[in-house]
């Protein structure tokens, strides 16, 4: 998803730093965009999956129609094959995308620079060419970064800065900058920040 209005705007949209980086810390003007006075606006019910709806979207910075698509058609499908939950078969799929696993390795310091870094071929997939951010990683594949680029000041600099916690479903070898998907991703691993179950009713109402 490609979003060239303000940043700092749609961090304080959804009154989360998205973004993931100081610059945009939110805790600088609490207020809404274009709300000028504290309001005590009681919001509805529809607002409110809405706006857990646009959150995790927005997170994963994904369009409406690749989102629609995982929750409504992959995670449903997946969540009844398998006898699991609609919210956990959807965390796994919102974290079992190649950029997903690029940011969660701390080798970049967000997801919009670890969907560039995949789309810009800086990674390998099981020794193969690959650039598509949106790929499904499963269990034992393997991410290795270009052998041309790990001297980068890039990824030099990212290396040192390291400091997001790595699930332990995820093996990083930060001298060989190559990442292995050990399993599946669990819901309870990461605190999501959204509502998984009223993002799922959301589209349930339609």
């Amino acid at each position: 998803m490609r979003y060239t209005w303000p940043k700092f705007k749609l961090c304080r949209r959804e009154q989360v730093n998205i973004y993931w980086t100081p610059k945009y810390n939110i805790k600088k003007r609490r207020t809404l965009p274009w709300q000028h006075w504290n309001s005590m606006k009681r919001y509805s019910e529809y607002w409110k999956l809405l706006r857990n709806k646009q959150l995790l979207k927005r997170l994963y910075w994904l369009s409406e129609r690749q989102f629609v698509n995982i929750v409504t058609d992959k995670a449903a499908k997946f969540a009844k094959n398998n006898s699991i939950r609609h919210d956990a078969a959807l965390f796994q799929f919102l974290e079992s995308r190649m950029d997903s696993i690029v940011y969660r390795s701390g080798i970049a310091r967000t997801m919009t620079q670890a969907r560039q870094m995949v789309w810009h071929w800086h990674f390998l997939l099981n020794n193969t060419k690959h650039n598509i951010p949106s790929t499904f990683l499963k269990q034992w594949d393997v991410l290795t970064l270009k052998t041309s680029l790990k001297n980068s000041s890039l990824y030099n600099e990212t290396s040192k800065d390291m400091n997001i916690k790595v699930p332990s479903r995820i093996k990083v070898d930060k001298n060989k900058y190559q990442i292995e998907v050990l399993w599946a991703p669990k819901l309870w691993e990461i605190a999501v920040l959204a509502d998984l179950i009223k993002v799922i009713e959301f589209y349930a109402r339609a």
